[in-house]
């Protein structure tokens, strides 16, 4: 079996970073995925609209070309398939990782659900949009309950209840309304979040104000049935006929993923991760983190934007050490 300069778990934007960072560089990588091509922005509401401008998702030194202000996902989606393409990146997609064990030999086999890896370095690019932060509420597993959010037009004419103040709530609540929905937001805080994007956060406040959405601030789901919700509010109990949950409640890292290769976790409730930042390795030898990831449970540290330097910060480190090496044997 070829081993491999660098084993990339993530074919998202930064993974896909990493890739051409290597192949550039001359390394030998393969770079695994458990879901689709970006799988993270893949399963993004389909009318999403980035925060930010094309030339800042930019990777490889290709123009993102957009005919709009800032992209959005189905632009962003088919750019990062065509990079992909261009470089003719070694992606394995579809395939999760399900063990990963360390030799004698300071080399990694990384074992998927399809085949079987041989690295000398792991490179950590899962981002944080895989795991739904749940409840913890009775009837939370029904089929009526949703951690992601993609097309409006499923719940038209439905009476919907959207868990949440931040970006991925307020467009759930703003679209499904708009196909004819009824629409009642559940907020655990006094308000509508700061952070939601400049250019939507007057359009809910709007909506909420002449009370074409209804919304209870400071208040909970305590409880969901097949044909209601419970909540408890600042007025008391209450339950509000429902047909879906939409609970935009936040995402969570693989943590599993980075305990079992032991990288070292912060104590406090953000789970940081322990990585040198100008290297990107973490408290292992010959594991990096790149992106989202390095955050933890901090999710908006990092973006594609911020984070495309890492795959150069790995690949250099992994050449250094490579050089220092040979020096050694020589």
């Amino acid at each position: 079996m070829e081993k491999l300069d660098m084993l990339i778990i993530g074919a998202g934007p930064i993974g896909l970073a990493c890739g051409i960072a290597a192949k550039n560089a001359g390394l030998s990588y393969a770079i695994v995925e458990k879901g689709c091509l970006v799988n993270s922005l893949y399963n993004y509401p389909v009318n999403m609209t980035f925060f930010s401008t094309a030339e800042r998702l930019e990777i490889g030194g290709v123009p993102f070309m957009t005919l709009h202000n800032k992209p959005n996902r189905q632009e962003a989606v088919e750019y990062y398939r065509r990079v992909t393409a261009m470089y003719q990146l070694h992606v394995h997609l579809f395939q999760e990782v399900t063990q990963v064990q360390q030799t004698a030999v300071k080399e990694y086999i990384i074992t998927t659900t399809k085949q079987v890896f041989t690295a000398a370095n792991i490179v950590i690019a899962t981002g944080f949009y895989d795991l739904p932060n749940l409840m913890g509420i009775p009837g939370e597993t029904l089929d009526k309950v949703h951690h992601y959010y993609k097309d409006p037009h499923y719940y038209a004419f439905q009476k919907v209840l959207v868990v949440g103040a931040q970006n991925s709530a307020v467009d759930a609540a703003l679209e499904t309304w708009r196909k004819g929905a009824t629409v009642t937001m559940v907020i655990k805080d006094k308000q509508i979040g700061e952070r939601v994007k400049y250019w939507v956060r007057p359009d809910i406040i709007n909506r909420i104000e002449e009370g074409s959405i209804q919304v209870y601030y400071e208040s909970s789901i305590t409880a969901i049935t097949p044909h209601t919700v419970s909540l408890q509010t600042p007025n008391g109990a209450l339950t509000i006929e429902n047909d879906f949950v939409i609970a935009m409640t936040g995402y969570t890292p693989n943590f599993t993923l980075l305990k079992h290769l032991g990288v070292q976790l912060s104590d406090d409730a953000y789970l940081h991760p322990t990585y040198d930042d100008t290297t990107m390795q973490t408290n292992m030898p010959g594991i990096y983190l790149a992106g989202v990831v390095c955050g933890g449970m901090d999710t908006h540290k990092w973006f594609i934007e911020n984070s495309r330097d890492h795959a150069d910060k790995i690949v250099a480190h992994i050449i250094t050490l490579q050089k220092d090496l040979v020096a050694i044997h020589s």
